[in-house]
């Protein structure tokens, strides 16, 4: 009876680790998976550092939690999540994403001594966005 219980447990726990026990890098089904429909907020050595909103048809909405965000979209280029942003749209930024304790971790894989950031919430509402700035 325990060992059908732990089972059980086990059915449900381990769909949400995805690869984080072995240190594999997640497939970008596995970020897509993860990802869509969530608004992840990231920092790096200790620090705030932004936040993206992972909408449906692999759009994305990044800000530096500042009030002005981008726009852009992620593909897969083998094993990396590659991200096309409004402002820089011929400057991929690459990276390779893992699980570790259930929440995520990037390698920033443009530059050798690459960023790493990591998880550090998921908020219920979308990024703030302030409008476009408009001239006189």
């Amino acid at each position: 009876m325990i060992r059908l219980r732990h089972l059980a447990l086990l059915a449900v726990v381990l769909p949400n680790t995805l690869l984080a026990v072995d240190g594999k890098p997640l497939t970008p089904e596995e970020f897509e998976a993860y990802v869509t429909g969530k608004t992840l907020l990231y920092g790096t050595e200790g620090a705030e550092y932004g936040g993206e909103d992972y909408l449906p048809g692999r759009k994305v909405r990044w800000s530096y939690l500042d009030g002005d965000c981008k726009s852009g979209f992620w593909y897969a280029q083998d094993q990396q999540v590659c991200f096309i942003y409004e402002d820089r749209p011929d400057d991929p930024q690459c990276w390779s994403f893992y699980l570790d304790g259930g929440k995520l971790t990037a390698l920033f894989e443009n530059d050798p001594n690459g960023t790493e950031l990591y998880e550090t919430g998921i908020s219920n509402e979308p990024l703030f966005c302030e409008g476009p700035e408009v001239g006189v």
